[in-house]
């Protein structure tokens, strides 16, 4: 199994995270089900792992240098970036299986106190925390490395060039800032084309290259992503994003169309469209359009292993739901109940979506340039 020795764990924390006078602490933040039923065998390893890097960074915490390294479990959210619970616990040991265990095991503490006292955080999680942690890492003026999904299958990403993975995305982040909307076409089964407008007005976009120099900062590792949210239509004038937008769930193409910036109809009569129609209508909120994302691992020659983490990463994708973490407006109040907030990617690479091909991506500027960006999956900027 693929590991990173403590050496090159050391190395990556100094990395990710520059040096400030103040760093004194680092916390590993890890969820534990709480239901069995729910866990499965690439949780278990996580929380394995999560353990294991506790104990070789508290023993090597002089070289990065830290005063203190600490292990804080909390019961499961339930779903990706939802807010956290109001506890967590403070861990000596394994971690056990179960959140009931928690109480046990562990010393209760208001995540508000670890947020107070705590500078550096990775997030090795079942379940997403980049929503709650860029929201608390603004008041707090921590910074976080979520890690949702991390397998040892992603150690590779992490050992890649990031200097030239800054320089990408910082390049995206610019053109994505400067554009007023955003035309993407998409081919179903090399056949059927489908496009969407995406309004990009009044928003800024955000790079994510794997490391976090700022305080107040918090993002995915590994990374190497420019997003931006499409704008929302809070300033009174609807939003213009608009079409089509097909996904390939499970195998079947699911067809969306987007009025508003919203989701409001959901085409198909397969499984997947009749579970997406319902989501849909329980929680009219999912149905935003988030996030338009662009990722540049691919470049690198990784490949998708099946957790999003990584593999949004890789090319374009587009975000349904929460996007309030990301500069948007809509966020845990939009939803039914905490379990129910979602920021769902969808992946448009061909080792996740082989049906669907992104033909081409063509963003739109203020003073009438046009500028393709990708043809056929591939970016032609770089």
């Amino acid at each position: 199994m693929m590991t990173l020795a403590p050496e090159e764990l050391v190395a990556l924390v100094r990395s990710v995270f520059p040096r400030y006078e103040t760093d004194q602490a680092l916390a590993i933040l890890v969820d534990v089900p709480r239901d069995t039923a729910a866990d499965n065998p690439p949780w278990k390893e996580r929380r394995r792992l999560a353990h294991e890097w506790w104990t070789l960074l508290d023993a090597r915490k002089g070289e990065i240098p830290l005063a203190e390294v600490k292990l804080v479990a909390y019961p499961d959210v339930g779903s990706n970036n939802a807010d956290l619970p109001a506890d967590g616990f403070l861990m000596d040991g394994a971690l056990p299986d179960v959140a009931d265990e928690l109480e046990r095991l562990g010393k209760r503490v208001s995540f508000e106190q670890v947020f107070a006292v705590t500078q550096l955080f990775l997030a090795p999680t079942e379940y997403s925390t980049t929503a709650p942690l860029k929201n608390a890492a603004k008041r707090f003026l921590f910074r976080a490395a979520t890690m949702p999904g991390f397998a040892a299958e992603m150690i590779p990403a992490l050992r890649i060039d990031y200097g030239e993975v800054a320089r990408r995305v910082e390049a995206l982040q610019s053109k994505l800032s400067a554009a007023d909307h955003a035309d993407i076409s998409f081919t179903v089964d090399n056949q059927s084309g489908h496009d969407v407008h995406f309004d990009l007005r009044w928003r800024s976009a955000h790079a994510s290259s794997g490391r976090f120099p700022e305080l107040g900062s918090a993002g995915n590792l590994p990374s190497g992503e420019a997003y931006i949210v499409p704008y929302e239509g809070e300033k009174g004038e609807a939003s213009r994003t608009a079409g089509t937008l097909p996904v390939e769930i499970d195998g079947e193409i699911v067809f969306f169309t987007i009025e508003a910036n919203r989701a409001a109809v959901v085409g198909g009569s397969g499984r997947a469209a009749q579970a997406e129609r319902a989501h849909l209508a329980a929680e009219p909120a999912y149905g935003n359009m988030a996030e338009l994302g662009f990722g540049v691992l691919g470049d690198f020659g990784l490949e998708p292993i099946g957790e999003i983490l990584l593999d949004e990463k890789l090319g374009l994708h587009i975000a349904f739901g929460r996007s309030d973490h990301f500069g948007g407006v809509v966020a845990p109040k939009d939803f039914s109940s905490p379990a129910a907030v979602i920021h769902l990617d969808r992946i448009y690479i061909p080792g996740v979506m082989p049906r669907v091909v992104v033909r081409e991506v063509i963003l739109g500027y203020p003073d009438g340039r046009k500028e393709t960006i990708m043809t056929d999956g591939a970016y032609t900027i770089f």
